[in-house]
């Protein structure tokens, strides 16, 4: 994840530069954690390929309440409750109150269908330290894409009724051709809703992502889109609105983001790239976690192909940091063994070969990433020959 308006902070002398750890590092992760399956929605872009039934083998409250304990006990400080739905597991929010008596930074991950008059008194007094709630588009492409009728609206309700409530609030959107023309008015509804963050996700191939590969955004449409993010996070930096203005799931948009400062504020460049290069690009492995609903942990949320241990049967201090699944050793290299255009980057040291996941379902986690959509000239090759016989576009 690229914290975009801490860097703009960062640069405009409102706020220290962001604390980075060593890129690669073996410490304790934030924590994604899917505590159940089952989804009231069946979205196309769905990573756990969820759906409203009951899924075997999950852990009950023992268990997780013993996860939590287990992540407290690696030194775990950031803690993030997804699903599936997690709203839909009764002893969601006992959770989350369990995780906050332990001092962890707890967000809540959800689709907002499900937050309502009944049950936002509850969620409140959990307090939360961030609820995101996904809106990838207007009302009409929002339920297409997310297959509920309706579901606009009453995700925004949810955005309304935490706001009320004082809840720290952020909008995600999965960035695909069909809501890139509508992201202009998606950032408006931040203003319109009082709302806080902003996270732009691209599309990772993995899920029911991976068999929706084909309305990823074009590449032209993703550097339009990174752009309009930039300029309203730098417009909101300069107003002095403390919103904040994240992407994921492709971390060339760091590289992105310094040649916007170069031609905007050039003097500001060479503070910027060495930000850049101390945060260090992609983390999975490293500085993020998955868990998914049966215990089973993973790189991060798009690494369900690859299990590196379970809670049930060993400590997660253990599988995370002491004994490490080799994977995750070689995730933790940097700059990785990546091929081809990445390989060959100047500014691989920037975005670390960018997630593999988008590699892997190509058939080679450390090929180049299909979805990097800077140019070759960017990256520093001139002669597509230097890489082989791929043909670059």
């Amino acid at each position: 994840m690229m914290r975009i308006s801490s860097y703009l902070r960062a640069i405009a002398g409102q706020a220290p530069e962001p604390r980075a750890a060593k890129p690669g590092s073996t410490r304790a992760p934030v924590v994604i954690w899917n505590t159940l399956r089952r989804c009231n929605l069946t979205c196309k872009h769905c990573y756990s390929t969820s759906a409203d039934i009951d899924f075997k083998g999950e852990l009950d409250t023992a268990e997780a309440l013993d996860v939590i304990d287990q992540l407290h006990e690696a030194g775990v400080k950031v803690l993030v409750l997804s699903g599936g739905e997690p709203l839909m597991r009764p002893d969601i929010l006992q959770l989350a109150k369990y995780a906050r008596d332990y001092g962890f930074y707890v967000a809540l991950s959800t689709n907002g269908t499900l937050i309502n008059d009944s049950n936002i008194e509850e969620i409140a007094d959990c307090d939360f330290d961030y609820v995101g709630i996904s809106i990838d588009g207007l009302p009409d492409i929002h339920d297409e894409f997310r297959r509920m009728k309706g579901g606009f609206d009453a995700a925004m309700n949810g955005v309304r009724l935490c706001r009320e409530k004082n809840l720290k609030v952020g909008l995600r959107t999965t960035l695909t051709q069909h809501n890139y023309p509508q992201l202009p008015a998606l950032l408006d509804l931040m203003r319109e809703y009082d709302v806080q963050k902003y996270y732009l996700s691209h599309l990772n191939y993995s899920g029911r992502g991976k068999r929706n590969q084909s309305v990823d955004a074009h590449r032209s449409m993703t550097r339009s889109a990174m752009t309009q993010i930039f300029e309203r996070a730098w417009e909101d930096v300069q107003r002095g609105v403390e919103t904040d203005f994240v992407s994921g799931n492709n971390d060339a948009d760091g590289v992105l983001l310094l040649q916007w400062i170069k031609e905007k504020m050039p003097e500001h460049a060479e503070q910027m790239e060495r930000m850049l290069r101390a945060w260090g690009g992609n983390a999975s492995g490293a500085g993020i976690a998955n868990i998914d609903n049966l215990g089973d942990v993973h790189p991060d949320t798009y690494w369900w192909q690859h299990t590196v241990g379970n809670v049930r049967e060993r400590r997660f201090a253990d599988i995370w940091l002491h004994q490490p699944d080799p994977l995750l050793t070689e995730l933790r290299q940097h700059p990785r063994p990546v091929k081809g255009r990445c390989g060959q980057c100047q500014w691989l040291a920037v975005c670390n070969g960018n997630t593999r996941t988008r590699a892997w379902a190509q058939g080679d986690m450390w090929a180049e990433d299909p979805g990097c959509y800077l140019t070759d000239e960017e990256i520093g090759l001139q002669q597509p020959e230097l890489i082989g016989a791929v043909e670059l576009t």
